[in-house]
């Protein structure tokens, strides 16, 4: 596997730790380093973990990096995503779970993978999904944050830090949508989904150890009202300073200093 990255500089913002690298490929490199050494650790620990993943382009190095390791035991490990767009057909290209399952999954073979279904009634869905999240807690989270600061697809104006449920049906709001466009997942925001299941965020922030991958300059202003803004579901990435154990990985980009 590859060195660790050179940290160009790191701070702690509350309980947030931010890593800043050179690049994209450092800062995803960087972060499938330590997402694997926590794998393994956890597992010399107890006899299967769980984790939740992120469908976006954003996690590509980062998933490239965790195919490549071929110490880690994926049979003891519990896979979930945290979210899926409503309305898609069940073969459509841009469905994240299609996303994980070509990048990840189909290789690696986690003992168990659970697929948000979209195709399913959405309250009997959430409710399924639900329950599987809530079998046992989450000890890992590999997550990014959006344009508008969003976690999953808890967009801000339905962005909840109280939130009572574990998944939830969300309307996307147009930046998240316009978003979709600017990765090259719709050609343009007519043909993005309108509605999306997504894990609500204390759902998320139950994981015991998060690990943020935001690269780019589409993002640095997300980066910095999470970093400096208020904590506020205005910026819903800003909670993630109150979680005891997230690190936050950017590049120059991102972080844009």
């Amino acid at each position: 596997m590859n060195e660790l990255p050179n940290v160009l500089f790191s701070q702690t913002i509350d309980s947030l730790k931010v890593n800043v690298y050179d690049n994209r490929l450092a800062l995803g490199t960087a972060a499938g380093v330590d997402v694997a050494a926590r794998i393994k650790q956890l597992l010399s620990e107890k006899p299967n973990i769980r984790m939740i993943f992120a469908a976006a382009p954003s996690q590509n190095e980062l998933l490239a990096y965790l195919l490549e390791d071929q110490a880690i035991d994926w049979n003891r490990i519990t896979a979930f995503h945290m979210d899926e767009y409503n309305g898609l057909p069940v073969d459509a290209p841009q469905k994240f779970s299609r996303f994980l399952c070509e990048r990840l999954f189909n290789q690696v073979k986690p003992g168990t993978v659970h697929l948000i279904d979209s195709s399913n009634e959405s309250e009997e869905e959430c409710r399924r999904y639900g329950e599987l999240l809530r079998q046992a807690p989450i000890d890992m989270v590999c997550l990014g944050i959006g344009e508008n600061g969003h976690i999953a697809f808890n967009d801000p104006p339905v962005a909840d830090f109280n939130d009572p449920q574990v998944i939830k049906m969300v309307e996307l709001d147009n930046a998240c949508r316009q978003q979709q466009v600017n990765d090259g997942c719709f050609a343009a925001i007519k043909d993005v989904p309108t509605h999306a299941l997504t894990l609500t965020i204390p759902a998320l922030l139950s994981g015991s150890h998060l690990f943020c991958v935001v690269p780019g300059p589409t993002k640095q202003k997300a980066v910095e009202r999470t970093l400096n803004g208020p904590i506020s579901t205005e910026c819903p990435s800003t909670i993630l300073r109150k979680h005891p154990d997230c690190t936050l990985y950017v590049d120059r980009d991102s972080y844009g200093k």
